[in-house]
């Protein structure tokens, strides 16, 4: 009874890593032979999980999505993977999850055996969290455009422009995109008739979404990515800049902390246009360059940059 049980535990598993599987790959894992696989698959249908079987040579089984959440079977290294996440989480840029995430975390620990709890505690004890200090997004919110994008459905929403405007957009949704500090939807701008680039923290859907479309070639031969890099200047920042920095592109590249489309102007020159809603805080992220680099504009950041640099000077005036 014991082995019969562990081997619908790890049948389960199984099923759960892939979508698809033929009886005689089963039956190789599992050390048995087909006809067994057949009785174990009954056996979780009776326990109520839906394992849907598709007769023929080409044929095999699936594991269904069921009434019910059914154990999650998970190796050592998806378990550490999943720990880490949910502590990632539950201080994270997302609203409204962060409890949830510190429950689930706890839960999970609880279960985990002491080889793994040790690993996820030394991670807990030695890393240190800086506080969240940029816009959140809700969760609700994610979800909706995420589905909406899945589901290829129009989706209206309220979205408040960088100079507080507000206004209502039709577009067709294609992608979520995350750059570590910010949630970005690209999307179709039915009005406007080209792609544009949206903050998410600055969206409202209305719903319910409007009527399917066929999805677009995304932009950049789908690098959506670099399509965000590209476009967070114009469309999403109060204040951008024109920088041309004495440093390899690669070099600027690898240091900035959100991706960004830099130019190369040679070997040992390139330019790129970062943005901001604050002259302080552009400033402060041209000072992460460790480089030499000249500002060709907007007007705000030279004069931020020039009060930065009496401050600087008055702060190491008889310093030895």
């Amino acid at each position: 009874m014991l082995e019969t049980s562990a081997r619908l535990l790890k049948l389960l598993s199984l099923l759960q890593a892939r979508r698809n599987w033929t009886g005689a790959e089963l039956a190789e894992r599992l050390s048995v032979t087909t006809r067994t696989v057949r009785n174990d698959v009954e056996r979780l249908r009776g326990l109520g999980y839906p394992v849907h079987a598709t007769p023929g040579a080409t044929g095999g089984y699936r594991l269904g999505v069921g009434a019910s959440l059914p154990p999650l079977l998970l190796d050592d290294e998806e378990a550490v993977a999943v720990a880490v996440s949910l502590r990632t989480a539950a201080g994270g840029s997302v609203a409204a999850i962060e409890e949830n995430a510190a429950r689930a975390l706890v839960k999970l620990r609880q279960v985990l055996p002491s080889r793994l709890r040790r690993r996820v505690d030394a991670l807990q004890a030695y890393t240190v969290s800086t506080p969240w200090d940029g816009p959140s997004v809700d969760a609700e919110v994610l979800t909706t455009i995420a589905a909406a994008c899945r589901d290829q459905e129009r989706l209206r929403f309220d979205y408040r422009g960088h100079d507080g405007g507000e206004s209502v957009r039709v577009t067709e949704p294609h992608r979520l995109v995350h750059t570590g500090r910010r949630w970005y939807l690209v999307a179709w701008d039915l009005e406007r008739d080209d792609w544009r680039t949206f903050r998410v923290d600055r969206i409202r859907p209305r719903t319910p979404t409007g009527p399917r479309f066929t999805p677009r070639p995304l932009p950049e031969d789908g690098d959506v990515a670099r399509h965000v890099a590209r476009g967070v200047g114009t469309a999403t920042w109060r204040y951008r800049a024109r920088v041309i920095v004495h440093a390899p592109a690669a070099q600027v590249a690898a240091r900035l902390p959100v991706p960004s489309d830099v130019r190369p102007l040679g070997e040992d020159r390139c330019v790129f246009e970062p943005g901001s809603d604050s002259p302080l805080m552009l400033a402060g992220y041209l000072a992460m360059l460790d480089a030499d680099f000249t500002v060709e504009g907007p007007p705000e950041l030279v004069a931020e940059l020039r009060v930065l640099a009496d401050r600087f000077r008055r702060a190491v005036e008889g310093a030895d």
